[in-house]
C-alpha cells in the first residue's frame, strides 16, 4: 500500500462552472465513472439493501451519477435529493456540511468521488452527521495505490483534456485503502461496515445500520 493520504486541490473544484475546459472535465468524469464502473457498484449496493424509497447524493455535481445508478435500479427511489455547493438545475445547492445538519432522513446516502476531497478531521465530521441522517451510506471512491496512480496518469490516451489527467492524480493520492473510512465511521450504535477494493481503481465503503 502506498503512504498516507495527501489531500490536495483539484482544478475541477476551482474553476468557474461556465468555463470550457470545466465543462469538457465534467464530461470526462462521465466516461472515467463508467470505465471505473461504480454507477454499477453503487447500485448493487442499493439492491442489496432491499426497497429505496428516498435517497440522496453528496457530492452530486450535475446529477449524472445518480441517472446512471437508478437506471440500473429495478424501481427509482421516489423521493431524490442532489446536493453539491455549484448551483445548477435541480440540484440543491448547500454545503454538505449544512445540508447534513438540516436535512431530513432518508434510506441511503450515497457519494462518489467525493469523500476524498476531505481531511481526515472533517471526513469523520461528515460521517458522523451522515449517520445521523440514514439507515445506509455508501462511497465508491478512487483506490490509492500504485495501478490506480498508473492509471489516473494515462488518461490522456482517451482523449482527458488537462484538468481531468491533473485532478485524477491528485485524486489518487488522496484516495483510500484497507479500512481508512471505517476507522473514521461513528463506532458503535449498531452499524455494520464493509470496506474493499473493487475493480482496479475502485474503492467501495458501504455501512448499514442493524
Amino acid at each position: 500500500m502506498p503512504g498516507a493520504r495527501v489531500v490536495e486541490p483539484e482544478w475541477l473544484d476551482e474553476l468557474p462552472t461556465e468555463d470550457p475546459r470545466a465543462a469538457r472535465s465534467r464530461r470526462d468524469l462521465v466516461r472515467i465513472n463508467a470505465l471505473m464502473g461504480n454507477a454499477r457498484m453503487v447500485a448493487a449496493a442499493l439492491t442489496c439493501a432491499g426497497p429505496i424509497a428516498s435517497i440522496a447524493e453528496i457530492g452530486a455535481g450535475d446529477g449524472s451519477f445518480m441517472r446512471a445508478v437508478a437506471a440500473r435500479l429495478d424501481a427509482a427511489p421516489r423521493d431524490i435529493h442532489l446536493v453539491d455547493r455549484q448551483p445548477r438545475p435541480g440540484i440543491i445547492a448547500m454545503d454538505v456540511f449544512d445540508w447534513l445538519a438540516s436535512a431530513p432522513k432518508v434510506d441511503a446516502i450515497v457519494a462518489n468521488l467525493f469523500l476524498h476531497h476531505f481531511e481526515n478531521p472533517a471526513l469523520a465530521r461528515m460521517l458522523a452527521l451522515a449517520a445521523s441522517r440514514t439507515r445506509l451510506f455508501i462511497a465508491c471512491e478512487p483506490r490509492r495505490s500504485r495501478l490506480a496512480l498508473s492509471g489516473a496518469s494515462l488518461l490522456g490516451l482517451i482523449g482527458c483534456n488537462d484538468v481531468s489527467r491533473h485532478d485524477a492524480v491528485v485524486s489518487v493520492r488522496a484516495g483510500f485503502a484497507g479500512d481508512e473510512i471505517t476507522t473514521l465511521w461513528p463506532q458503535g450504535n449498531g452499524w455494520t461496515c464493509e470496506e474493499t477494493r473493487r475493480g482496479l481503481f475502485s474503492h467501495l465503503f458501504v455501512a448499514r445500520a442493524s
